[in-house]
């Protein structure tokens, strides 16, 4: 076989991946796509009408052709979509130029006709298509699938209409996988993507018959078994598919960067103006009658021009430009702080001189491809980034990049499991011995067999378990879905329908995104400016908390210009006081080593920021050793003091190796590139051959000997696969510091801001209470005369504290919230419950929003919520009265008009109790706020029960553990066998925890199982994708709160 054709169904997800590995393999790509024809025009989306289409099959001749194909998809998709990505004919006229076209498969409209109007309506159809394409370009299919009845009867009809019009005729097969024994995984697959299971009936399925890739010869076979087929049909049917493949011969100019279109100034080139660019910089940055910057500089651009990146560098500084103008908070990733380029262009703030970075990690003459410059921006700012681009550069020539959502071993073995009708329970027990992959590693149903004796015994002794493992191998790697890449984003020169089919964000939003993923669109594909630019939490985070600082102190703080050796800062740090920091917190194992390590410097916390990762952080220990002097300094040779001074001769980044090969062995900066790909993506192949060159290297360079040699390289085991940048590093380490010194010197301001980005995440908004209540900052219910939308700083007894905004509140929406936070602004807070009513006259304050304010306690500064709970329905009478009355202009409830309304009389209702008080704000806050009605138990639990605390439970995986708590959010469910299960939370005054109930233990007590039952569990930690439950063995009533 030497040519194939890719056709999938209304897309071209895999055109250019397809194109370059058929190239390399020596056999000719065609480029196609079976395309989705609507039956009226492709803009008509009529219920019950429109949703049906025909299939078309279209194959590129030529670059035109390709192009064209292109911009069908992409209408197909931005303009055509209703159930199906569609075109119409006239779409298919404008666009035809380079095209031939098949008839396609039963779905085609030429075998509909065919099968349901006759033979001459198909001659109709067929003349249009052959005008469409033109003579010569459009071809009857002819298939056999002798299995499918239909197949059976229209194939005698296309051979006639064959003969009536003389159209010629092409065989194909319709082939969904590659060979006949993948069929039953297909078949699981396409459960999978239906949400189906195999034994279903009425679901999609192509098990009929054989939709397999067979050889010339085996479709020759077949085909000769056709009704009606002549000798000389069946030749030119076989024929004219060579004649197709001869036809087909797109080139794509693949591997060549093409840039956007930067306004240059007048009579000035990329080059002189990011030269112009940077001296601005060495001004600005203080770094003037420098020598080193200097000459670093002139290398620097001079590498950059030879390479011709200068515009690349020219669009990313703009885009940061206009970031750092609009004060949005931005960081980069990766390698790009080790240009001083970058650092004098604005494009990152860290200097590479000072960290030791070198430019050559991030660009140098060898380099084959452009580097990547990645990008953070706060993560609520990052649209504007994208808006910003597409203002510049034009909406039709920037999108977002697609991706790829694959099935992953675990992943695959309880779909797998579902689809094939499996219990839970026996894809859970499979998928849980897959051992999860590293970035960059996923782990495969064959390497977890190698490693895990126990999965490698269930596969060799249980014929249920054989069958999963065997299709998940199948299946694991393909594609599930398309989704739009957390940042990438592209920027054209032209329109991107020249370059890439785009579509809509399949999620629904209006965001068109390329079809094209990373690797297809960027340098090795296409050749688009790619950029990574990527919404960080943490640095909303920032930004939020300097404004509040603003605010509510008057200082102005430049969050890059603040002292990096405050010692209020190392010293929370050194405390363990790590909650909210940016990588340093979050993890007990973080905190334990900066406790021991007490760090005093910037370069300290990117060491651990680097070390505390697998492998690595072996070194963590005898870093903080050397640190203290605990540990003499010392070095596996001289020349290493160079590069390691800062760390005590620890290697800690992925640069220590680079720089030991470089130094030691003698690598220059093409070479050390192949040695730093072979350690960090652990080829054991190349790893072997870089073994031997760094030895041989070490002995020649350095008068090594074989010994000292072997034992620098055993050091380099522990970065294989897992080796930090050291510029990475030092950017991130940098923001850590940055929300450390912000939390350590602006507490409250800097947690309330945590508590905005976090607000969507009810567990996380209660694990930042729990550590704003370690600090002592008071965090209180909503309240109509204080809060505002979000999280806000309040003063509680002259102390500053948090309070929560109003659009937490359940039931209360933004309208009513602005009319709220206006009124109050404009005329002075609320001073009772009579003046919020008729000082807030908006259609949204009904019964639902008043009720839920009134139940959280946000009115309690205005009177008792049991007693306006009470008179809820007079409280609206009464708001009805006043809006009325104040329609004709007759009432203020100030007497100031004609009529004046009574004042409001409440009647008197029984105080609520402090249970009811706390259930209602978990019921409409998420969480307990005032207090937990745990805390008057936990200790009472913990002495005479002898329970652990949930959260130190949790973390014995595979152990019994005994645990008390609050019993919420009950779901019943029943399973297979029509047994009910249930899953709750139970929860402490610190953590929570999802329990697992079978119906053996449910059927003990099924009156226990209530929300509000304080209970002991004694049950087993088990864990599912890194997320704890407990699996319920013995539970004990303690007390009913009501």
């Amino acid at each position: 076989m030497d040519s194939v054709a890719i056709t999938d169904h209304g897309n071209l997800y895999g055109a250019i991946e397809f194109y370059k590995k058929a190239k390399a393999a020596g056999v000719k790509p065609i480029i196609g796509c079976e395309l989705y024809v609507a039956k009226r025009n492709h803009l008509d989306k009529t219920t019950n009408v429109d949703d049906e289409r025909y299939h078309l099959v279209v194959l590129a001749k030529n670059l035109t052709g390709y192009k064209n194909l292109v911009k069908l998809v992409s209408k197909a998709h931005l303009d055509g979509f209703y159930y199906k990505p569609r075109v119409d004919k006239n779409l298919l006229r404008q666009h035809s130029d380079g095209l031939i076209a098949l008839s396609a498969c039963l779905g085609g409209e030429i075998s509909q006709t065919l099968l349901n109007k006759g033979v001459e309506a198909a001659e109709k159809v067929a003349y249009e298509h052959q005008d469409i394409f033109g003579k010569g370009n459009y071809f009857l299919e002819l298939q056999q699938h002798p299995n499918i009845e239909d197949q059976n009867l229209v194939n005698p009809l296309i051979l006639e209409l064959a003969r009536r019009t003389k159209i010629p005729l092409v065989g194909t097969q319709d082939s969904h996988y590659l060979k006949p024994d993948d069929a039953h995984a297909h078949d699981v697959l396409l459960a999978v993507q239906t949400n189906n299971r195999t034994d279903d009936k009425d679901r999609l399925t192509m098990k009929a018959d054989d939709f397999s890739l067979i050889s010339p010869k085996e479709i020759y076979k077949k085909f000769k078994l056709i009704n009606g087929l002549t000798e000389e049909e069946l030749k030119q049917a076989t024929e004219n598919t060579r004649f197709i493949a001869d036809q087909c011969n797109v080139e794509l100019e693949l591997g060549k960067f093409i840039f956007p279109d930067f306004d240059l100034e007048p009579g000035k080139t990329a080059d002189q103006m990011l030269n112009e660019l940077t001296r601005l910089g060495v001004h600005e940055r203080g770094l003037t009658n420098n020598p080193e910057i200097e000459e670093r500089r002139s290398y620097e651009l001079k590498v950059i021009k030879d390479k011709g990146y200068a515009p690349y560098f020219l669009v990313v500084a703009d885009l940061l430009r206009f970031a750092h103008e609009r004060k949005i908070y931005t960081t980069v990733r990766g390698s790009t702080a080790g240009s001083l380029v970058a650092y004098l262009a604005g494009i990152t703030n860290v200097n590479p001189i000072e960290f030791q970075l070198p430019f050559e990690r991030f660009l140098n003459p060898y380099r084959p491809s452009a580097p990547d410059i990645d990008m953070d921006f706060a993560d609520n700012r990052r649209a504007e980034i994208i808006e910003y681009a597409k203002k510049k550069y034009g909406e039709d020539k920037v999108a977002q990049i697609s991706t790829f959502g694959t099935m992953l071993a675990r992943g695959a073995v309880r779909d797998v499991a579902r689809a094939m009708g499996k219990s839970y329970e026996t894809g859970d027990r499979i998928a849980k011995l897959i051992p999860f992959g590293s970035q960059g590693f996923p782990m495969s149903v064959d390497r977890a067999m190698k490693i895990v004796p126990e999965l490698k015994k269930v596969y060799d002794t249980e014929e249920e378990a054989r069958e999963i493992l065997d299709v998940a191998k199948k299946l694991e790697g393909t594609v599930r879905h398309v989704s739009v890449h957390a940042a990438g984003i592209v920027i054209a020169p032209r329109p991107l329908t020249d370059y890439t089919p785009i579509q809509f964000d399949p999620k629904g939003e209006n965001n068109k995104i390329t079809q094209y993923d990373m690797n297809s669109v960027g340098e090795d594909g296409v050749g688009l400016l790619k950029l990574d630019v990527l919404g960080i939490r943490n640095l909303a985070v920032l930004e939020n908390a300097v404004r509040l600082v603003k605010d509510h102190h008057g200082i102005d703080i430049d969050i890059e210009k603040i002292p990096f050796n405050d010692k209020k800062t190392f010293k929370m740090l050194a405390d363990g006081n790590t909650e909210g920091v940016f990588q340093l917190g979050g993890s007990e194992g973080m905190t334990k080593y900066l406790k021991e390590l007490k760090p005093t410097s910037v370069d300290d916390l990117n060491a651990m920021v680097a070390l505390y990762r697998p492998g690595p952080i072996n070194n963590i220990n005898e870093y903080i050793a050397r640190k203290h002097g605990k540990s003499p300094i010392k070095y596996f040779h001289p020349k290493a003091e160079k590069f390691l001074a800062k760390s005590y001769g620890v290697l800690v980044y992925q640069d220590d190796l680079i720089m030991t090969a470089l130094e030691l062995a003698g690598y220059n900066w093409e070479s050390v590139d192949k040695f730093r790909k072979a350690v960090g993506k652990k080829i054991p192949a190349e790893m072997a051959k870089q073994h031997e060159i760094f030895v041989k290297g070490c002995q020649t360079n350095s008068d090594m000997t074989q010994e000292q040699t072997e034992a620098i390289w055993n050091l380099f085991e522990p970065f294989q696969g897992y080796g930090f940048n050291k510029a990475h590093a030092a950017c991130y380490g940098r923001v850590a510091y940055q929300t450390a010194y912000m939390k350590a010197n602006f507490p409250t301001e800097y947690m309330c801001a945590i508590l905005t980005a976090e607000s969507g995440d009810i567990e996380r908004v209660a694990e930042i209470i729990m550590e704003c209540q370690r600090m002592n900052i008071s965090v209180m219910p909503p309240d109509i005369n204080e809060s505002f939308s979000s999280f806000a700083v309040v003063a509680e007894d002259s102390k500053p504290a948090i309070r929560f905004g109003l659009l937490s509140i359940k039931n209360v929406g933004e309208n009513i919230v602005k009319a709220v936070i206006e009124e109050r602004e404009k005329s002075g807070k609320f001073v009772s419950l009579e003046d919020f009513i008729g000082r807030v006259q908006h259609k949204d304050l009904n019964k639902k929003s008043l009720e839920s304010l009134i139940k959280c306690g946000a009115l309690d500064s205005l009177g008792e919520r049991n007693t306006f709970l009470y008179n809820l329905e007079d409280l609206l009478l009464y708001a009805r009265e006043i809006q009325k009355h104040k329609s004709f202009g007759q009432v203020s409830l100030f007497g100031q008009t004609e009529v004046s309304l009574p004042p409001l009389r409440l009647r008197e209702a029984p105080a609520l109790s402090k249970w009811e008080k706390v259930n209602w704000e978990k019921e409409l806050l998420g969480l307990f706020v005032s207090e937990h009605p745990m805390k008057d138990y936990q200790e009472k639990l913990r002495l005479d029960y002898k329970v652990s605390n949930i959260q130190e439970a949790i973390k014995k995986v595979g152990q019994s553990v005994k645990i008390g708590g609050l019993i919420t959010n009950i779901k019943k469910i029943l399973t297979r066998n029509n047994q009910p299960m249930i899953f709750s939370q139970l929860e402490d005054t610190n953590s929570k925890v999802e329990l697992i109930v079978f119906n053996d233990l449910i059927q003990k007590n099924p009156a226990l199982w209530q929300e509000n039952s304080i209970v002991i569990v004694k049950g087993r930690v088990n864990e599912k994708d890194g997320v704890p439950k407990i699996i319920c063995q013995e539970v004990t009533p303690v007390a009913t709160l009501s």
